[in-house]
């Protein structure tokens, strides 16, 4: 791909896929706030309690085989069809796994409720697989555009649908609710904005290839998921439904930012790098300046995040939700590092290299049990400060292989970062200094939020800090391409 070319479809890809993540986080954050103040933490804890079995055999449904597919450079109809055909059977299968032991997660928990929750939440696996691979084929084509418009509209609908049921006393079936239309929704959409049309066809041939590089992500990848919500399973198990309830709600609050900076850079470079994989020195090139501007924008937002997380919470939450305070502000450094390190992790299997994925993620299980063991007996916030440093000493433990690699490690990372660790915490000791002298939560929300992206621009400026000019010319090449 020449230069300018590449240029241009990455600044396209990271605009739509920034479009379609915030457009879709900003009405999933309209929407939550509404449901949180008029549903209880009790509520958001047993779909929470859920999370693990869902998300696992979602992992298992997908088998990291759409990567395969957008990883692959000669893509074949009998490789879509195949992928398609796969997903459906094993969402099928792990539907009525699910439906026979729903009691037994309810036993698990102790909360009878789950057991018709399990069975209905649960159909979600297979009416998602029915558009797995169209949404594949999307981010193949770099159509990222259509991409965010499936993803606005069902989530708007969706949650259009769950606020009603909510209004209606419909409880926790509200949230049940709102997940299936969301995912009817998608389905609908994501089958009209494509023309390719499955068939039944399985080649044998294709899934030896495509599995054989999934097999590896989904190993990987169920790891992940069981890091992910192994806190959710313990809070769960060991405390009460409304404690989880805090937690998740925190949880989701530092995700609105982190989460979606790592998942729109993963999915907008993805297929970009993968197109560079046999020009390593143009790829390293792309992927240092990718880890800096990932620094340059999460930095800062986490950090003003954790220091306006109360008021924050009580205005738009109310006070029920004040417990989730402090888990809110521990929790936005315990994912400050997630989107770099899900660059340092992609960069593997950019190449090819998802044993290498694997193995990295499993190295990381000692440190996890490690700070569950010690931090569980002394309550939730202790165990959120374990999750806060394990996930600084998983930085270090992802980004060791692209070090080796490609002479690019959490050193010469660190030092790139150093100008927006520089300019944070001067942002920071400002935005505290501001919002000391009101007692209003307005004030506090209003002078903290102009105040500290102001000082950090400022101060980047100062510094000369590159990714100005950056994020300017990404914005200027996207106005070009609209006239």
């Amino acid at each position: 791909m020449p230069s300018n070319s590449l240029k241009s479809s990455a600044a396209s890809g990271i605009f739509w896929s920034a479009a379609e993540k915030f457009s879709v986080q900003a009405g999933q954050t309209v929407i939550f706030i509404v449901l949180a103040r008029l549903l209880m933490p009790e509520d958001f804890g047993l779909i929470g309690m859920l999370a693990i079995f869902i998300a696992a055999s979602q992992t298992f449904v997908d088998s990291g085989m759409d990567q395969g597919l957008v990883q692959k450079q000669n893509r074949t109809g009998a490789d879509y069809s195949t992928v398609f055909v796969f997903n459906f059977l094993v969402s099928l299968g792990l539907y009525c796994l699910l439906f026979v032991t729903a009691p037994l997660i309810a036993d698990f928990y102790d909360q009878p409720q789950l057991v018709s929750l399990t069975r209905i939440l649960t159909i979600n696996l297979v009416v998602n697989s029915l558009a797995m691979v169209q949404r594949s084929k999307l981010i193949i084509d770099l159509n990222f555009k259509s991409l965010a418009r499936v993803n606005f509209v069902s989530v708007i609908i969706s949650g259009m649908v769950g606020v009603a049921c909510a209004y209606s006393e419909l409880g926790v079936w509200s949230l049940v609710i709102q997940n299936l239309v969301r995912s009817s929704m998608s389905v609908i959409m994501f089958w009209t904005a494509t023309s390719w049309k499955p068939s039944i066809a399985f080649s044998k041939k294709s899934f030896d290839q495509l599995f054989g590089f999934g097999s590896k992500l989904l190993l990987a990848s169920l790891y992940a998921q069981t890091f992910n919500n192994i806190y959710t399973i313990v809070i769960g198990r060991a405390y009460t439904a409304a404690d989880l309830g805090f937690y998740d709600r925190a949880k989701q609050f530092a995700e609105l930012s982190a989460g979606t900076v790592g998942s729109i850079l993963n999915q907008a470079t993805f297929p970009i790098l993968a197109s560079l994989q046999h020009d390593q020195k143009r790829m390293v090139s792309a992927y240092s300046r990718l880890i800096r501007m990932t620094a340059f924008v999460i930095f800062p937002t986490m950090t003003l995040l954790s220091l306006l997380a109360e008021p924050l919470v009580l205005l738009l939450l109310t006070e029920k939700w004040l417990p989730a305070v402090a888990l809110l502000q521990l929790m936005c450094f315990a994912r400050i590092f997630y989107p770099i390190s899900a660059l340092n992790m992609n960069i593997l299997n950019v190449t090819g290299r998802s044993d290498l994925f694997l193995k990295v993620d499993l190295s990381k299980l000692p440190l996890v049990v490690l700070a569950l063991v010690i931090t569980i007996p002394l309550g939730v916030k202790a165990m959120v400060v374990g999750h806060v440093v394990t996930s600084f000493i998983a930085f270090f433990i992802n980004a060791f292989l692209p070090g080796r690699l490609y002479g690019y490690g959490a050193i010469k990372q660190l030092k790139d970062m150093l100008p927006f660790i520089v300019s944070t915490i001067l942002m920071a000791g400002m935005v505290f200094l501001f919002i000391s002298m009101f007692e209003s939560l307005v004030m506090k929300l209003v002078v903290g939020g102009v105040s500290g992206p102001v000082t950090y621009l400022l101060v980047s400026w100062l510094m000369g800090v590159r990714e100005l000019d950056e994020v300017k010319e990404i914005v200027l090449n996207f106005l070009k391409r609209k006239k």
